[in-house]
């Protein structure tokens, strides 16, 4: 079993860019990165003095109980943009690493009708290993991944069927 690290909506992307509205149709927030703000459409992090756009995100389509919108940066003019792969952000110890050493992450997995299923606390470093287990469990279709501190969305995982 393997699964994808899926890109960030290009409608999204789209909207808060050109039209300056997030995913609850409320104006996107443009600011210059302090340095060091996690950048979802590109998997890094800010530089500081940066144009950033802070915007409400939803990575569900379903309607329930567990849809969440949450904060996401993101750069405010398009840059060579992250597309899916098969592989993490790699921690290489310098400021721009998506993630840092040390920073705990919250791993959910998700059922197809988009209810959590499980979820746990993991570093960087344990998101490969906790995402492969759940990946074993035939329930659980898609994981996401949260930073902790101020809940900003980080990834959306999914199931790829060899």
């Amino acid at each position: 079993m393997t699964f994808t690290v899926t890109p960030i909506c290009d409608g999204f992307l789209q909207k808060v860019r050109e039209v300056g509205l997030d995913d609850l149709e409320q104006p996107v927030r443009q600011l210059r990165a302090q340095g060091g703000e996690p950048c979802r459409d590109v998997l890094r992090r800010a530089r500081p003095g940066e144009k950033i756009l802070l915007a409400s995100y939803c990575p569900f389509t379903c309607a329930g109980p567990y849809r969440e919108y949450g904060p996401v940066f993101v750069l405010a003019q398009p840059e060579q943009e992250f597309r899916a792969q098969k592989s993490f952000p790699l921690l290489n110890n310098n400021a721009e690493d998506y993630f840092k050493c040390g920073v705990q992450l919250v791993l959910r997995a998700y059922s197809i009708e988009e209810d959590i299923v499980s979820a746990k606390l993991v570093s960087p470093e344990q998101i490969h290993t906790g995402v492969s287990e759940y990946f074993t469990r035939d329930e659980i279709d898609f994981a996401l991944l949260r930073f902790t501190t101020y809940g900003c969305y980080a990834l959306r995982l999914d199931r790829v069927e060899l």
